[in-house]
Order: structure tokens, then C-alpha cells, then sequence
């Protein structure tokens, strides 16, 4: 029997941790070059647990699109790693936007197809000054008949209705949804 040094056990032991570190390390390297910026965005290499690497995703559709797609990246990978991996898994689990700041959306308000323009939104009433439903009801009905002066008809049902709902279904989006 032969006794190592402690520096010869911290030496080795010190190079099983870099050997361990460096393939994760690696990938996160190339990772935005191997699958694109956009899907780079979305997703973030978190471990590599007997060859395998985990990644999380910011969302099931990118989970399962790059699920797909995972032959291909797994070759990109494998050609820039120094221990080949045998596969990927993707998942939503884990995930954390870097940021931690919620994503903006990406549809303004202006390009939904019923967006009336700027309406006047007259928050000073309270529910509060109101004294029953009968005159919230009110309340309401004439403001959306002030609302809808001008607009014109649906075909079918005769209600006033957002020139964008018309151009895009000639309909309303009432009797659109009946059509489904």
C-alpha cells in the first residue's frame, strides 16, 4: 500500500472538478452560436449529468421544437466539445429569464382588429358614487353608445362594430366566433 501526498489527492481531485466544470463551460460558450441568437434567448444549458445535457426553455413550444431539432445540435455540440454528449433533454423546468424582468409584448394595442382609437375613459365615476346595478347598468350603456356612434353595422346582426373586426371577418367578432 502506498500513501499519496495531500497535494497529490487536491491535485487530482482538483482536475476531476475542471474536468467536470469544462464541458458546461464549453457549452455555454458556444451555445448561442450552435442554436441561433433568437433560440439562445430562450433557453439556457444547465447541467450535464452522465453526458446528458439539461437545458431549460422559456416555454413548452421551444421545448419541443428544439426536442426536435436536438440530432442536429447535439452534432454542432459534439464537434466543439472535448467529451462527446449523448444526448439533450429540454425542458421548462429551471427556467429563469436572465433578466428577471417580464417580457414585453409584442402586439400593440393599435394592431388588434377591434381597437376603437383613442375613447375617452372617463375614470372619474366610482362604483362607489353609484347607488345600484340599475344605474351602473346605465351608466355603461351610455357610454358604449357613445362609443359606438359612427361605427358602422355588422351584416348579420346589425350592431356597430370595429371597422378593423369588418376588414378582417366582414363580420363582428361575435358572429365571427359563431362561425367556429
Amino acid at each position: 500500500m502506498s500513501f499519496k501526498s495531500i497535494n497529490d489527492i487536491l491535485g487530482v481531485l482538483e482536475q476531476q472538478a475542471r474536468w467536470q466544470e469544462q464541458p458546461l463551460q464549453k457549452v455555454l460558450q458556444c451555445w448561442a452560436e450552435v442554436v441561433g441568437a433568437v433560440a439562445a434567448t430562450h433557453t439556457q444549458p444547465l447541467v450535464i449529468q452522465r453526458d446528458v445535457l439539461r437545458v431549460a426553455t422559456s416555454g413548452a413550444a421551444w421545448a419541443q421544437n428544439l426536442t426536435f431539432k436536438r440530432q442536429t445540435i447535439l452534432l454542432k455540440l459534439n464537434q466543439k466539445l472535448p467529451t462527446p454528449l449523448a444526448d439533450i433533454r429540454f425542458s421548462t423546468a429551471g427556467w429563469q429569464h436572465p433578466s428577471n424582468q417580464p417580457q414585453p409584448l409584442t402586439g400593440s394595442p393599435q394592431e388588434h382588429p377591434s381597437y376603437l382609437g383613442n375613447v375617452n375613459n372617463d375614470r372619474s365615476d366610482k362604483l362607489s358614487s353609484l347607488e345600484d346595478a340599475q344605474s351602473a347598468f346605465g351608466s355603461w350603456a351610455q357610454k358604449m353608445q357613445v362609443r359606438s356612434q359612427g361605427l358602422p353595422l355588422c351584416p348579420q346582426c346589425q350592431s356597430p362594430t370595429p371597422i378593423g373586426e369588418l376588414q378582417r371577418w366582414q363580420v363582428c367578432a361575435i358572429c365571427a366566433s359563431k362561425q367556429f
